[in-house]
């Protein structure tokens, strides 16, 4: 029987989900080489590829085989296949602009363990989808608010969540479009640089976040009394000042948060946050002749850096402060550190940091590439983000798993 791919699901899996991938009609102890590829929507190529050896009866299950040295990665790892994924272009990072439509992702099986490939044997593709079936996206224009709702199967009531991305603008929709699969209504909400919103701010008006969050609590699919936030970066950070200064808040899931205003002041009424100052000299070069900007802001817990720190103490909401140990934009495990002892100082209990070794600024959902060396978001110049590959792959599945626990809980 001539060698073939078996992948369960067979033709489709969501993006986030594990995938088992098997070769089956090798030859016994047969030394072949998978490949995986994937293009992005521009065409860029992502690409790994391992070395593997089939047992005794001509199967090679991911699931129970080891890659063996000088792939893409080593030791059994059943989806190193698509977390290893690289772009074959510098410096790129896997983004999803379309959210309806999946990636496709090619897998080949090649004869032997040399540089180049041997003899193709088998290749199969599969669909990496973001939306489940029956999953709705709604885009709203509703007051000032630019978003997409992305609403679970069915006509239930849903916990609600608002989800806000970082510096760079847009509207983000890959991470909300996948919570909804799992039972949540979220709310992918832009702030600047999308259609009429300003294209450079020169505050952030909390005003608009409350919107949306009575947009969220008005919607007859969004159970009540209160909303989730999860935020990565500026976004957590914005995610942060609503539960100081906004009703209604009961849970903020933060990756990477700065905790101080950055780069953009908010505003509340008559308050106003500014923002703390960056010293762009104070950027390291490391070995890989890429700038180091984790020492660049000034210390939000001590003065003057201070003033611009967002008032924790102040919300009522849950945290989960989820922090890579290698986060080289933020100091973002020192923030969270400080600010729960802050919190714990006021008596308060409504904490908790997950930590992630090996993990650098940006934690995304599972199965995304890690992007360890890109452009900063605030100087656009290249720089170290941080992260290693291994360690990074198994971050992203658990602060995944954890996301939803934690708002399976509170809301």
């Amino acid at each position: 029987m001539a060698p073939s791919i078996r992948l369960s699901p067979a033709a489709r899996s969501l993006f986030d989900e594990p995938l088992a991938i098997a070769v089956q009609g090798l030859g016994p102890r047969q030394q072949v080489t998978l490949r995986t590829s994937l293009r992005d929507e521009t065409g860029e190529l992502f690409q790994a590829s391992a070395r593997y050896q089939a047992g005794d009866d001509g199967e090679l299950d991911l699931a129970r085989c080891p890659a063996l040295p000088g792939g893409s990665f080593a030791g059994l790892e059943p989806m190193g296949p698509l977390w290893a994924l690289q772009p074959q272009k510098p410096f790129w990072r896997l983004v999803k602009r379309d959210v309806q439509s999946p990636f496709l992702l090619q897998l080949e099986v090649f004869e032997g363990h040399g540089e180049r490939p041997g003899r193709l044997l088998a290749r199969a593709q599969h669909e990496r989808a973001f939306l489940r079936d029956g999953v709705r996206r709604v885009p709203v224009r509703a007051g000032r608010i630019r978003a997409t709702l992305f609403l679970p199967p069915g006509e239930d009531i849903f916990p609600g969540i608002i989800d806000i991305h970082g510096l760079g603008g847009g509207l983000f929709e890959p991470r909300a479009s996948l919570l909804a699969n799992h039972g949540f209504a979220t709310l992918a909400l832009a702030y600047y640089q999308f259609e009429d919103l300003p294209q450079e701010p020169k505050e952030l008006q909390l005003e608009y976040f409350e919107e949306a969050v009575n947009y969220m609590l008005q919607h007859p699919q969004v159970k009540g009394p209160g909303v989730g936030l999860l935020g990565f970066s500026k976004g957590s950070e914005v995610c942060l000042a609503m539960a100081a200064f906004l009703k209604n808040i009961m849970a903020v899931a933060s990756l990477n948060a700065p905790v101080a205003a950055t780069c953009i002041p908010f505003s509340y009424k008559d308050k106003i946050i500014p923002t703390v100052t960056l010293y762009e000299h104070k950027a390291k070069a490391t070995n890989s002749k890429f700038l180091d900007y984790s020492d660049i802001i000034d210390d939000p817990f001590q003065a003057p850096g201070n003033q611009s720190r967002i008032p924790l103490e102040k919300a009522e909401a849950r945290f989960l402060f989820m922090v890579g140990q290698d986060d080289r934009v933020v100091k973002s495990e020192y923030y969270a550190t400080e600010v729960c002892k802050l919190l714990q100082a006021q008596g308060k209990e409504n904490f908790q940091i997950l930590s992630y070794p090996g993990t650098g600024h940006c934690i995304d959902p599972p199965f995304f590439p890690l992007y360890h060396i890109g452009s900063h978001p605030v100087f656009h110049k290249r720089a170290v983000l941080g992260g290693e590959l291994g360690a990074y792959s198994k971050a992203q599945v658990h602060a995944w798993s954890q996301i939803q626990a934690f708002f399976k809980k509170y809301l």
